[in-house]
């Protein structure tokens, strides 16, 4: 699924199987201290077929192997130094951090996030670092006027 905005995925409780493939689906996960994750499907033998190859490129692949294989659970803090969350808040505070987070991405200027974010989730599939480079360069080009406005607002 290709969304053009970021997506921020609030994490209060279990994000297990199609849960936590959805979860990946975001371009942050913001956890609370009572989440925890796992491939449960694994356990009763039912395969992910939602998402579950994506893993690797979030997680890399001995940590998504891990979890696919095993059906082990991980709790919040495991998932936060493995990169499957990006923030761990106390619990009850998931949808409230990942607010602040909307916020704080959207206070930016808009075409470069756009441009920003296009241009590393291209570089994921880009053949090489020069097609990654050539596409963040023309993309960076067709914004650059507001990067002149932002110059110009912080001298002032």
């Amino acid at each position: 699924m290709a969304l053009r905005k970021p997506l921020i995925a609030a994490v209060e409780g279990y994000a297990v199987a199609g849960g936590l493939e959805m979860s990946l689906l975001a371009d942050f996960r913001v956890a609370s201290s009572s989440a925890r994750f796992g491939v449960f499907c694994r356990r009763v033998g039912v395969p992910p077929l939602d998402g579950g190859t994506d893993y690797p490129k979030v997680i890399g692949l001995g940590r998504a192997l891990d979890m696919i294989l095993t059906g082990r659970e991980v709790n919040a803090e495991e998932a936060l130094s493995m990169g499957l969350t990006n923030r761990v808040v106390e619990k009850g505070k998931a949808l409230e951090e990942a607010i602040k987070l909307a916020k704080l991405i959207a206070s930016h200027p808009n075409q470069w996030m756009l441009v920003d974010r296009t241009s590393v989730y291209n570089s994921l599939s880009a053949p090489t670092l020069k097609d990654a480079l050539d596409f963040e360069y023309s993309e960076g080009v067709s914004v650059i006027g507001e990067s002149i406005q932002g110059a110009l607002k912080f001298m002032n």
